[in-house]
């Protein structure tokens, strides 16, 4: 068996999406599958090393998941030749400097969004990773849940016949502290240190957006701090300054509507926490995060409007759910194995820090959109 073991520098892993999604749910569950099997021969196995600020959160989590390599010394693992690429799943504040240190360091990139503050900042770390000759991919998470996967399947082949709206709401209600504890991080909703709902999301819509129905032509957005005063994780009251509520119309270059609304501050009565619907002439669906229902136009009610009487109509009635005809693996672990077999195979990966920098752009239109209360076209980079 011919083995490729990949050193992954693993930094900001102390972090919630970091710890669950990257390290736990990811490249140990790669590697407790044996690695990405290449053939009957051939793997790839990960090689982390669990990078941070604080060694007794590294060391907390090197005995919870048996990692035994760990360092706060991240120049020291950045100038070793057994890891060859650079994770970073830190705050959006702290990317950019030591995304351009590994790219120095000649390390392939792998990133969380945003992948910086700015496009400008996300677009100098995509040239300087180019002209480095460094592969690097940014994290795209949401293409590869099943709810989109399917959404994509029927897109492909054909279902909704002319697409001519897409509406989608996500988001939850996180608690503000004073009475029951808040379940996002206290940074989010500061803007000082990169707080921003818009900016967070608006990366996933782009990519979203982009992928399955087609390029954003321009934006208009309304967003707002809804809950201005919430409790930090040592228990202290602060100021909210963050937008932590957007609500956007994105008109593409076909011409179709794409409504988002994204919020921390709505409590959920709908599917899921995500739920994109997606109306056709021939047919609508709706994607949650795992499951899609749809209703072909065939069997579509004919709804009259009487307020004077209780509807006669079920309206959840007529949604089919589509079957798990395929199994579906962990979304980020999905990108992950894609990415480590374009790093020992060159097997193409488009979703690359040109991609990430899209995303940011986007957040950029979109807040400049809200600030001059207008549509704002989104230009070419």
């Amino acid at each position: 068996m011919k083995t490729h073991n990949i050193g992954i520098i693993m930094n900001g892993v102390t972090g919630r999406m970091g710890t669950n999604q990257h390290l736990e749910r990811s490249i140990l569950a790669i590697r407790q599958q044996g690695g990405v099997r290449l053939g009957p021969d051939e793997t790839i196995m990960p090689d982390p090393i669990l990078v941070g600020r604080n060694e007794a959160k590294l060391r907390a989590l090197s005995d919870r998941y048996g990692v035994e390599k760990y360092t706060t010394d991240l120049d020291g693992v950045l100038s070793d030749a057994n890891y060859s690429v650079y994770f970073d799943a830190l705050t959006t504040q702290l990317r950019f400097a030591n995304v351009q240190k590994a790219i120095a360091a000649g390390k392939h990139i792998y990133v969380e969004k945003p992948v910086a503050e700015t496009a400008g900042e996300a677009l100098t770390l995509y040239r300087e990773a180019e002209a480095a000759g460094v592969k690097h991919g940014v994290v795209q998470d949401k293409l590869w849940l099943p709810g989109l996967l399917k959404l994509k399947y029927l897109i492909d082949t054909g279902f909704f016949g002319e697409i001519i709206s897409v509406r989608g709401e996500f988001g939850y209600w996180v608690f503000d502290g004073f009475d029951q504890p808040c379940q996002r991080p206290s940074w989010n909703y500061r803007k000082q240190d990169g707080g921003s709902i818009l900016i967070d999301m608006f990366c996933h819509w782009r990519y979203v957006i982009d992928h399955l129905f087609g390029a954003i032509k321009s934006v208009v957005v309304l967003a707002d701090t809804h809950v201005k005063r919430r409790i930090d994780e040592q228990g202290k009251p602060y100021d909210c300054t963050a937008d932590d509520s957007a609500y956007a119309i994105f008109e593409l270059q076909n011409g179709l509507p794409v409504q988002m609304n994204s919020s921390w501050c709505v409590r959920v009565r709908r599917d899921d926490l995500l739920c994109v619907q997606v109306d056709g002439l021939k047919g609508s669906a709706v994607a949650g995060l795992r499951e899609v229902v749809v209703q072909p136009d065939a069997v579509t009610p004919k709804p009259v409007w009487n307020p004077d009487i209780p509807s006669p109509i079920d309206y959840y009635a007529d949604w089919p759910r589509m079957p798990n005809n395929r199994p579906y693996d962990n979304a980020f672990k999905a990108e992950w194995e894609l990415f480590l077999r374009h790093l020992v195979k060159d097997e193409p990966f488009r979703w690359n820090l040109w991609e990430g920098a899209k995303g940011v752009q986007l957040g950029e239109v979109g807040m400049q959109s809200w600030q001059e209360r207008r549509w704002v076209d989104v230009p070419e980079l």
